[in-house]
């Protein structure tokens, strides 16, 4: 008999759903202000068409998600991350280039465009880690009954959050007005290694949850440090490093650098004590025997059964 598919969650399909929706429907607002003219409607006209077709594999991947959010699977919000931020990604895209060829002339063309800048980075900051928090779910877990393990695990999805606001931070330094621009590859260098960095390591965080199942084990979850200690904490120290001594870019974060030393300090000191509470492997002899095949066990019984028959039976003649 086939079991059958568990039901979506309703609420969290909808709350997915007009986040998703919300968001991607500001960067449309940011691409059509920024085409004035008789181009305005070219660019609607290829915004709804995109957004359309984005709508329909929604449709589909957001109540396969929300059949998930019970369980420890996440395969289908690892999904719905993936697409969300490589069509979300690509409108950033055009809008930085959009905003990279404007040529400011006045002071107060100069504020706006500033300030709509800002707000640019304020809405990624904001979006991102509220649907990525949607899509982990924690709360809806059942089998997560102790507080103490789901609270472990909501620690680790924070650091993941406020890994996302870092790899934002830096992509934003790529459109927030600075005095003087960075040489295009290093532009395009930086764009591109956050745009992969927000493709894959929340899906890293997410398959986490699913590879360890019903029993979940919090401190067996090293995939994502070690990953984010390289690939965020370092490097991304190092790109702020260089914009701010090579190219002399003031506006680098000097709150987020910290953040990254101290990252670093206590994901190292995790991951040696993590190697140094690993059990011991159980002995050759017992493991064999607790592994040993239920036929070989049976076979041994009836063995032992026959030779106790047959000492009862001399012994009684």
């Amino acid at each position: 008999m086939v079991p059958s598919r568990p039901a979506a969650n309703r609420p969290h399909v909808c709350l997915t759903a007009v986040l998703i929706v919300t968001s991607l429907a500001l960067m449309d607002a940011y691409l059509v202000e920024q085409n004035p003219g008789p181009r305005r409607i070219g660019v609607c006209v290829t915004v709804l068409a995109g957004d359309a077709c984005f709508l329909i594999v929604l449709r589909y991947v957001a109540v396969l998600a929300g059949s998930e959010v019970h369980t420890a699977r996440r395969g289908y919000a690892m999904i719905l991350w993936f697409f969300y931020i490589f069509i979300l990604e690509i409108k950033v895209y055009f809008v930085y280039q959009n905003y990279k060829t404007q040529d400011v002339s006045a002071d107060a063309e100069a504020t706006d465009s500033d300030v709509s800048r800002r707000a640019l980075t304020l809405l990624l900051s904001v979006c991102m880690p509220i649907v990525f928090i949607t899509l982990a779910a924690i709360d809806h877990l059942e089998y997560l009954r102790p507080y103490k393990k789901r609270e472990e695990i909501r620690s680790r999805l924070f650091w993941v959050v406020v890994d996302l606001l870092d790899v934002v931070d830096v992509q934003a330094n790529l459109w927030e007005l600075q005095r003087e621009g960075l040489p295009l590859w290093v532009e395009g260098l930086m764009f591109f290694y956050c745009y992969i960095l927000l493709l894959v390591l929340p899906c890293v965080s997410l398959s986490e949850i699913s590879m360890q199942g019903v029993n979940i084990v919090p401190h067996k979850m090293m995939l994502y440090p070690i990953l984010s200690l390289a690939t965020i904490n370092i490097i991304t120290l190092l790109i702020r490093g260089g914009n701010l001594l090579i190219y002399g870019d003031v506006r680098v974060s000097g709150i987020m650098m910290g953040k990254n030393v101290i990252a670093i300090v206590v994901k190292s000191c995790s991951l040696v004590q993590y190697r140094k509470h690993q059990p011991a492997p159980p002995p050759a002899d017992r493991g064999a025997e607790i592994h040993s095949p239920p036929e070989q066990k049976q076979n041994l019984f009836f063995i032992e059964s026959d030779e106790s028959f047959i000492f009862r039976q001399r012994h009684n003649t």
